[in-house]
């Protein structure tokens, strides 16, 4: 049997591009068995792109979304989970990228991509098919990380008027929901921001295509999410008030809303759990 390979390589992006992209995360899992893995919602815009073959993805979790293909996909913020098929093996790199980082490398507010996947090349043209090749033609992941950087400097260098659209108090509400993990009241931030709690809600959910509440509860979901794939998890009955949830049953409702699942199905149907999947997938463990 092919010996089993369990690879998250992390990086973080150069630094002048960290305000748009937060992390790179290469993949390499083998010898699994067959299934599918749900790729959460989370903070992040995440871009996957495939270096053994095409991308099975539905979007959403046994809810019939139909599978497509895609050699590279990107996803906005959304509120389920996305269903990555796999015959046991995944190799390829996740990208998160930050809101503000929709309009300096895709051009368009995060909004226009909520709840979406979209074939990379559809966003970025020949530069999203050459990011494609040059990472299939490398041999070392650090090689890949700095086609990366290079490339994405490139988008922002060709539209870099385009960052200065986005509100300074959206991005402000956006960085105080994300340092709570969401346990904020939206009132209190758009009070600190000199807002009414509706004109922040219109103005977040127009730029990031979440209204601030759900935002803050993806947060949430996505906290326990990681306290759940740990390598040691909790039981869920320590995960939810770690998570900011006010009982059991308040996660479980969460989770079975956001993954299509409840926890413990969940749990029994992630077979790359051991993995840490969540590191190679449409989202953020």
């Amino acid at each position: 049997m092919e010996d089993r390979a369990d690879i998250g390589i992390g990086a973080r992006p150069a630094p002048t591009l960290r305000r748009y992209v937060d992390s790179y995360v290469g993949f390499d899992l083998r010898a699994f068995p067959a299934g599918v893995h749900c790729g959460p919602p989370s903070r992040a815009l995440t871009t996957v792109i495939g270096l053994s073959g095409p991308l099975q993805v539905a979007a959403g979790v046994d809810d019939g979304s139909p599978v497509n293909e895609f050699t590279a996909v990107a996803g906005g913020l959304r509120c389920r989970s996305a269903a990555i098929h796999h015959d046991g093996r995944q190799q390829g790199v996740q990208v998160s990228l930050t809101p503000l980082g929709a309009r300096a490398i895709y051009g368009l507010p995060a909004a226009e991509l909520a709840h979406q996947l979209v074939p990379l090349d559809e966003l970025l043209g020949t530069l999203g098919v050459e990011l494609v090749d040059r990472l299939r033609t490398a041999t070392t992941w650090a090689t890949r990380f700095t086609a990366l950087d290079e490339l994405f400097l490139r988008a922002v260098n060709r539209g870099s008027d385009r960052v200065r659209r986005v509100r300074p108090e959206v991005a402000e509400a956006w960085s105080r929901l994300v340092g709570a993990r969401g346990r904020v009241q939206v009132g209190a931030v758009a009070a600190e921001l000199g807002w009414s709690r509706r004109y922040l809600t219109e103005r977040f959910s127009g730029e990031l295509g979440l209204s601030p509440k759900t935002f803050a509860r993806v947060l949430r979901f996505e906290h326990a999410h990681e306290l759940a794939t740990a390598r040691n998890p909790l039981p869920w009955a320590a995960v939810a008030p770690l998570a900011g949830y006010a009982d059991q049953a308040h996660l479980v409702r969460d989770w079975s809303e956001f993954t299509g699942r409840t926890p413990t199905a969940w749990r029994r149907g992630e077979v790359l759990l051991g993995s840490r999947a969540g590191e190679g997938s449409l989202g953020t463990a």
